[in-house]
Formats: C-alpha cells, sequence, structure tokens
C-alpha cells in the first residue's frame, strides 16, 4: 500500500514537472514571438567569393548585440542562409536570419606572353599549351580567336579567351610567330655561372638568418664535413613523390643517406615533398606517406609542399582556390603530427595563381635583392650554388628567424 501511495506522489510529481515546463517553454515562446526586433540590412547583400566577411558587415543597425559574430564561409557561390542569434535590448535572445549572394568577380588568369613561337609544321593545339585558370571555376572556356597557319612561316595576331561560369572574362592579345626550326650549328660552350655559397653567406648572414640548402638525389654523395665547415646550417631534403598524378610512392634516392648524416653531423633538417596530387585526398595521403617516412629522423625545421606542374595545370580539374586547399591539406596533416609547414613555390606563381594558406613560404626567386612582397621565412635564392662538400650545383636558401 505504501509503496503504491509513493508511486502515485511520483507520478503526480513528474506529471506537475511536466506541466511547469510546458508551461515554461510556452511562456517562452511567447516571449520570444512577441520580442522587439529592429535590424537594417545593408542594401547590398552580396560578397564577394573567398572573402572575409562576418555576420555583422551586412548589418547597419539592431537593437541588441549578436551572440556569435562568427565568419561566414565564402568558399561556394551562390545563395547562402545567414542563422544567429541576438540578445535584444530587452535581454531576449531573439533567432534572425538572412540570405546573401556569394559571387565570383575575379577574371581568369591567361599565363602568356605578348607572343608565342612555334616551329613551322608543329601542329599543336596552343590553347591546350597554355595556362589558363581560375580562382573559382575548375574548368574554364579557354580558347583563341584568329587565324594562323602551322605550315607557313610568319607572324599572326591572335587573342586568347577566357571566360569563367560567372561570366569574368579575360582577354589577352598576342603575335604567334611560325619559325622555321633551329639547326644546331654552334660549337662554342659557354661558361656557366656560379653562386658560391660562402659568397651568400658574407653577404646575407646576420644575427637574424640561417644560411642552408636544398638538396636532393640530383647533388650525389655529399660530404658532409665539407658542408658544415663551410658554414651550411641547415638543409631541407627530398623525401620523395610520386610518379605522375596517382603513381607509385619513391624514396629519393639520397633520402636516408642525407637525413642520416644531416641529424649525425647536427645539421637542422627540413623536408619537402615532391607532389603530382590533384585532389585532397590525394594530398593527404601524400602527407601521410612522408610522416611514415621521417618517423626515425631528426625533422626540426619545417615541411614543405612542392607543386610544380605547371606545364599540365589545365588537365588537373584544379581551380586555384582547389589548388590551394590541397596545399592546405597536406599542411594541416603534417600539422597534426607536431610537424611546421610551409608552402614552396616561385614568386610569380606565389603573385598570381596561389590563394593565401595560413602557413609559412618557402620562397624561390633567383635574384641578389628580391622584391617579393608576401610574406616569407625561407628564401631560396639560386640554384647554381657551389659549396665544399658537393660536386655539381646545389640551391641555396636563407631561413629568416626571430
Amino acid at each position: 500500500m505504501q509503496k503504491r501511495k509513493i508511486v502515485k506522489i511520483s507520478l503526480i510529481y513528474i506529471a506537475l514537472c511536466i506541466f511547469l515546463f510546458g508551461i515554461y517553454k510556452l511562456f517562452m515562446y511567447i516571449r520570444v514571438k512577441t520580442a522587439k526586433v529592429e535590424i537594417v540590412l545593408q542594401d547590398d547583400l552580396t560578397t564577394p567569393f573567398l572573402s572575409e566577411k562576418k555576420i555583422s558587415d551586412f548589418i547597419i543597425h539592431m537593437n541588441g548585440n549578436i551572440v556569435h559574430d562568427q565568419k561566414i564561409n565564402t568558399t561556394k557561390i551562390g545563395e547562402k542562409n545567414i542563422n544567429f542569434e541576438f540578445i535584444n535590448e530587452d535581454g531576449i535572445k531573439v533567432p534572425y536570419r538572412f540570405k546573401i549572394e556569394v559571387k565570383d568577380v575575379t577574371k581568369p588568369v591567361i599565363w602568356l606572353n605578348n607572343s608565342y613561337t612555334i616551329y613551322k609544321g608543329n601542329d599543336v593545339d596552343i590553347a591546350s599549351t597554355i595556362l589558363c585558370g581560375d580562382d573559382e571555376d575548375k574548368n574554364p572556356n579557354c580558347f583563341l580567336e584568329g587565324e594562323y597557319d602551322f605550315n607557313t612561316v610568319g607572324e599572326y595576331p591572335l587573342t586568347f579567351k577566357a571566360i569563367d561560369r560567372s561570366g569574368n572574362e579575360t582577354l589577352q592579345d598576342f603575335i604567334l610567330h611560325v619559325v622555321e626550326p633551329k639547326k644546331n650549328t654552334s660549337n662554342s660552350t659557354q661558361e656557366k655561372k656560379a653562386t658560391l655559397f660562402s659568397d651568400v653567406y658574407a653577404s646575407y648572414k646576420n644575427e637574424k638568418t640561417k644560411i642552408g640548402i636544398d638538396v636532393s638525389g640530383w647533388q650525389g654523395d655529399i660530404d658532409f664535413e665539407k658542408i658544415k665547415n663551410a658554414g651550411v646550417e641547415f638543409m631541407i631534403i627530398k623525401v620523395g613523390g610520386t610518379k605522375q598524378t596517382n603513381g607509385e610512392y619513391y624514396i629519393d634516392s639520397k633520402f636516408i643517406q642525407n637525413i642520416t648524416k644531416a641529424n649525425e653531423y647536427g645539421i637542422d633538417v627540413g623536408v619537402y615533398f615532391y607532389s603530382y596530387a590533384n585532389s585532397n585526398q590525394l594530398a593527404r595521403q601524400d602527407a601521410e606517406w612522408l610522416l611514415e617516412q621521417i618517423k626515425p629522423y631528426k625533422v626540426t625545421l619545417p615541411i614543405a609542399f612542392d607543386w610544380e606542374n605547371w606545364n599540365h595545370f589545365n588537365e588537373y580539374d584544379l581551380s586555384f582556390f582547389g589548388l590551394s586547399d590541397m596545399a592546405k591539406t597536406f599542411l594541416d596533416t603534417v600539422k597534426k603530427a607536431g610537424y611546421e609547414g610551409m608552402l614552396y613555390s616561385s614568386k610569380n606563381y606565389l603573385e598570381k595563381l596561389w590563394l593565401p594558406i595560413e602557413y609559412d613560404t618557402w620562397l624561390a626567386h633567383y635574384t641578389k635583392n628580391t622584391n617579393y612582397q608576401g610574406n616569407y621565412t625561407y628564401w631560396q635564392l639560386c640554384d647554381d650554388g657551389v659549396v665544399d662538400g658537393i660536386d655539381g650545383p646545389v640551391d641555396i636558401d636563407i631561413r629568416y628567424v626571430n
């Protein structure tokens, strides 16, 4: 009897709680529905593809404060619902929503000078050989306008046109030169220029720099005692790559020897991977493979993502955003494993094709004084370096330290 009474009281208590909770929910619903909302949006509710925008950027006036003024994801074009909550002047949390449109307003890029030369009789699809890409569109429409004849020597004024799916258009006029094939009759040999490591050290070494080299199997067997004595302070070593896209992985012929000796001689080591990836999945796979190869060794400097397949870019089905996001995926993977990451590329490609990612840059610019305006922490300043201990040319690099 006592048990039944306890159960009955418990059921009454539960029912009362449910009833009161329902009353509270109804009260809150009515309170929110009748809350004072004064929000004035911008007249223009569009924003460029990949722009840095927050919710508040589209609001002129509101009677309260946004709870979370989040960044808006602008990596896809088209309409986008913006949902947020704000607390009005009466202290009521109110949901609100509006729509914006993300637009691609950037013109495609045509990688072409004012002239283009081919040999007579060389019947090629010129449009496919000229790099043509877009920040958002993976396959912009790229084509030639004008008449030309591969079998007749002459100069042909042509126009290269690129149109992305948003209708942005780039036109570039150029002269196609059809010339007779050259005959190799010269027996003269020109003395190759060289950049002495000692000269670079003397010119660029200070309390904020380290001077080093990057190496691969091309440098053959390196005498580490000699390069250490020559002043080499760090080394960026090629780990390997793939044999084209989706190809087999290979370890650079001198990777194990180079990294073992560098560790042995106390030379700071970074590494790089030469990638042919065409997707985030493959870039992540590249990073995971590399991480397995370097596990036994000491790598204290960054891991670099090296992608240089510009001559075949049109075949890769990539936008510049897709390319840059792919690099970020590789570098995110190595960061998650506890290493630093950086992007390797030359000045022109960094300025015109790569989009910003939140990783350091290893700049390739073969000059004495670079005019690159972006941020970089490593600078590959030549590929014709000469240093005691290496038989043949080597890239010389500067590392900038705090």
